[in-house]
């Protein structure tokens, strides 16, 4: 796990490219992360890593490119998810290509049906 520097950094860094779009909007409070019709595809782990979920051309194409892996998260692998390295986050204009082509793809997705009407009012810290 990350400081907390490093995590505020990489979180403004993930709030700038979220904000490129404007048809998306951040959600999520522990792990921050971006939907269409429930689909996710961006996350911001608890490790202070973003995460994009890619078609899978452009997801090897971006493995092979960046040098980096698929998420893990709780001990499992997430298939359609790369780990964006941390050089790339500080890149804004350069991940939005990328950003962009998740937020594409998810939107081609079947809609997932939602949770909404479980709302938490405990609010624990």
């Amino acid at each position: 796990m990350g400081n907390a520097d490093e995590r505020t950094r990489n979180l403004e860094l993930y709030e700038r490219l979220v904000a490129t779009n404007s048809s998306v909007e951040r959600k999520g409070d522990a792990m921050p992360y971006t939907s269409v019709n429930g689909n996710m595809f961006s996350l911001f782990t608890k490790d202070n890593h973003l995460t994009l979920r890619l078609p899978p051309d452009e997801l090897d194409n971006f493995l092979k490119k960046y040098k980096t892996t698929l998420s893990v998260q709780y001990g499992a692998v997430m298939k359609e998810y790369a780990v964006v390295p941390d050089a790339l986050l500080a890149k804004t204009g350069e991940l939005q290509k990328y950003f962009d082509i998740s937020y594409k793809y998810v939107s081609s997705l079947k809609p997932k049906p939602t949770t909404k009407n479980k709302k938490k009012t405990t609010g624990k810290s």
